[in-house]
């Protein structure tokens, strides 16, 4: 049982092969794209508002639709419950993302020309807490927008939790709320990142056990 532990274990060191580099490679591709298109879209409803209203969330700013005038009229409605205004410095938790970003790219750069199965599982790690950090800061300013209301508002409502994923309905509002394609493009890097590293771990722990087999 030793020798099958100590072979594995070397086996982290083993530098990548040139298919899993070039994957690699590949896979900055939609991580750098996910820049350019927005990670979530957060929409609304009513009988006032026939065509919707509709604002972007991408890793650097934030975008309404219609010309970006939704932004502002997304904010007057929820003036009336108390809500706070919703700007880009009311979204700062999120100002690390694009850098987060940048860091992973750079990693999965650096495994590709100089990486091993090692520096895989440290990448993989990294992918995986960038995206939950990411999202789970996300539900919690979303809770925090939507339990934080002003008392004084002229309109009273009960503190709610905005949706995350799906549709809700809010006073005479329809809200909808849905990962965009940043997010998939995101998600590709991530999924391609561990499916690397989990292939070599596989690999790994199959020609260890192969090696104590024969001895």
């Amino acid at each position: 049982m030793r020798k099958t532990a100590d072979s594995f274990w070397e086996f982290l060191d083993v530098p990548l092969r040139a298919p899993a580099r070039w994957l690699l490679v590949a896979l900055i591709v939609p991580l750098l794209a996910s820049f350019v298109f927005p990670l979530w879209r957060i929409s609304m409803k009513a009988p006032q508002y026939p065509q919707g209203l509709t604002m972007d969330i991408y890793s650097y700013k934030l975008v309404g639709g219609h010309g970006g005038r939704d932004v502002n009229e997304i904010n007057g409605l929820n003036h009336y419950i108390g809500m706070h205004t919703i700007t880009r410095d009311e979204l700062r938790d999120l100002d690390w993302i694009p850098f987060g970003l940048a860091a992973m790219a750079l990693l999965a750069l650096r495994a590709a020309l100089l990486g091993n199965v090692r520096a895989m599982i440290d990448l993989s790690m990294i992918a995986a807490y960038i995206s939950i950090v990411a999202f789970g800061r996300f539900v919690c300013m979303l809770w925090d927008f939507g339990h934080n209301l002003d008392p004084k508002a002229p309109v009273t409502i009960e503190p709610f939790m905005p949706v995350v994923i799906g549709s809700k309905q809010v006073a005479n509002f329809m809200t909808h709320s849905m990962p965009q394609l940043g997010s998939l493009l995101l998600g590709v890097f991530t999924a391609g990142v561990w499916g690397i590293t989990l292939w070599y771990l596989w690999r790994g722990r199959r020609e260890s056990a192969a090696l104590v087999a024969t001895h």
